[in-house]
């Protein structure tokens, strides 16, 4: 039994990924994805993912991040807004946090500033 319930909800692990940063690639500049995006790559800019951002082990972000969910296995140099996070055994971050939700496995690191609310009494700020 799982210690939080997730009615009818797919885990972001498990969704279709709209967008696919692969390893070894590079973007500079800032990138904006319509639905679920997956980053395996390195991004060099802000991030705007509408739904759900993952990024993968060897992934890593040097910018600010505004999404839904997110599953961190890599790095973050940056601010992230988002209103559920999960930094992963392998995930980095380096920044401030702003969500409602936060969880944070063995071996993750974390190194910034975080606020948090619930859902109930702050809106996390939604991307137009």
């Amino acid at each position: 039994m799982s210690v939080f319930s997730k009615k009818d909800k797919v885990a972001l692990d498990l969704q279709a990924i709209s967008t696919l940063i692969s390893e070894g690639s590079t973007i500079l500049g800032n990138l904006n994805a319509p639905a679920v995006a997956r980053i395996d790559g390195q991004v060099t800019g802000d991030v705007h993912v509408n739904e759900g951002l993952i990024l993968g082990e060897n992934g890593f972000i040097e910018g600010n991040i505004t999404t839904k969910e997110m599953v961190v296995y890599g790095t973050v140099n940056g601010n992230i807004t988002v209103q559920s996070l999960e930094i992963k055994g392998t995930g980095k971050i380096t920044g401030d946090i702003e969500t409602a939700t936060l969880l944070v496995e063995a071996g993750g690191v974390y190194n910034g500033h975080l606020a948090m609310a619930s859902a109930n009494t702050k809106q996390i700020k939604q991307i137009a």
